[in-house]
C-alpha cells in the first residue's frame, strides 16, 4: 500500500482514533497531518489528503467519498463538547455566531432552530472566542476541545448532542473516516481493519490512561475528566443505532435547507476494499 495521506481533527476526542498511527508501526505507513473539522473536509476535497476524519455534514458536499465502517465520533448522550453558550434563555436567541472550526454542527443548531424552535435566526461566521462572539450574538455554537473549557455556570448553555438525543430518540454522528475514490484503487485490503484496530487499541483502559495524562493539561481538565468525556460522552462506534441518527440528520438538513441532499451511505468493504 501506498504511503496514503491522513488529514486527522486535532481534538481531544479523536486521540483514541490515532493511537496506533501515534504509537505503533502504522503510522510509519501514513502522512498525517492534524488540523479542524472544516479544514479536514477542504482537504479531503482537493486532494490534499486521501483519507480524512470528516465533518458528517461533508459527506453530503463531496462527492465519490466511500465511509470506512464501524468508526465514529458520535455521542449516545450528552457530548459536553457541542455547545450552544447564550446570553438569554436559547428561545430569546435571535443571532448566532458560529464556529468556523464546524460545519455538521452549524448545521445541528440550524435544524434545531429551524425543526423545534421557529427558525429565523441569523448565523455568522467566527473564530471560537466567546467574548468576542458574545459580544456581537445573542449566542455562540463552540465545538471541540474550545467548548470543554467554557466555564458553564456563566452562561444558558445547551448541549446539542443532548438536545438531539431528547427530541428524536436517536444518537447523533459528528464525524466518521472517509476515503477519496481515486485513492480507492490502491486501497489494501486491510485498510478498514487499520483503522478500526487503532480505535480498539486506543479505547485499552491503559491506552486511555496514557491519553488522559498527556491531554489533561492541554485542555485543562483533570486525569478523570478527560477519561470521563473519552468513555462516557464519546461513542466511537458507527453502529447501525448511528446510522439511524445519521440518516435522519441528513434528512433533516436537506428539508431546512442546512445542506444538500446526501448521497446514500456507501462503505469500503472491510475485506476487499471493494465498494459495498
Amino acid at each position: 500500500m501506498r504511503r496514503f495521506r491522513i488529514s486527522a481533527i486535532s481534538y481531544l476526542n479523536t486521540a483514541p482514533l490515532m493511537w496506533d498511527f501515534e504509537h505503533g508501526q502504522v503510522g510509519r505507513q501514513f502522512d498525517i497531518s492534524y488540523t479542524l473539522p472544516s479544514a479536514c473536509a477542504r482537504d479531503l476535497e482537493s486532494g490534499a489528503a486521501d483519507i480524512g476524519i470528516i465533518p458528517a455534514a461533508a459527506y453530503t458536499l463531496i462527492p465519490g467519498l466511500k465511509i470506512l465502517p464501524d468508526v465514529a465520533i458520535a455521542s449516545r448522550r450528552p457530548v459536553r463538547s457541542i455547545l450552544l453558550v447564550s446570553k438569554v434563555p436559547v428561545e430569546k436567541v435571535r443571532t448566532v455566531a458560529a464556529d468556523t472550526s464546524s460545519i455538521t454542527s452549524v448545521a445541528l443548531t440550524k435544524v434545531f432552530f429551524e425543526k423545534w424552535l421557529g427558525g429565523g435566526r441569523t448565523f455568522n461566521p467566527m473564530p471560537p472566542q466567546i467574548d468576542k462572539m458574545l459580544a456581537e450574538h445573542d449566542a455562540a455554537l463552540v465545538i471541540g476541545d474550545p467548548a470543554l473549557q467554557i466555564d458553564r455556570s456563566q452562561y444558558f448553555t445547551l448541549d446539542l448532542a443532548e438536545e438531539w438525543i431528547r427530541r428524536t430518540g436517536k444518537p447523533f454522528v459528528f464525524a466518521f473516516w472517509a476515503i477519496r475514490s481515486a485513492a480507492l484503487n490502491e486501497a489494501s485490503p486491510l485498510l478498514c481493519e487499520t483503522f478500526q484496530q487503532s480505535r480498539d487499541h486506543g479505547l485499552a483502559p491503559a491506552n486511555l490512561d496514557q491519553i488522559a495524562r498527556e491531554w489533561a493539561p492541554r485542555v485543562g481538565l483533570s486525569e478523570a475528566d478527560v477519561r470521563g468525556y473519552l468513555t462516557e460522552n464519546i461513542h466511537y462506534f458507527l453502529d447501525p443505532a448511528c446510522l439511524e441518527g445519521l440518516r435522519l440528520f441528513y434528512r433533516y438538513a436537506a428539508e431546512i435547507g442546512a445542506l444538500p441532499a446526501a448521497p446514500e451511505v456507501a462503505f469500503l468493504s472491510s475485506v476487499k476494499a471493494a465498494i459495498v
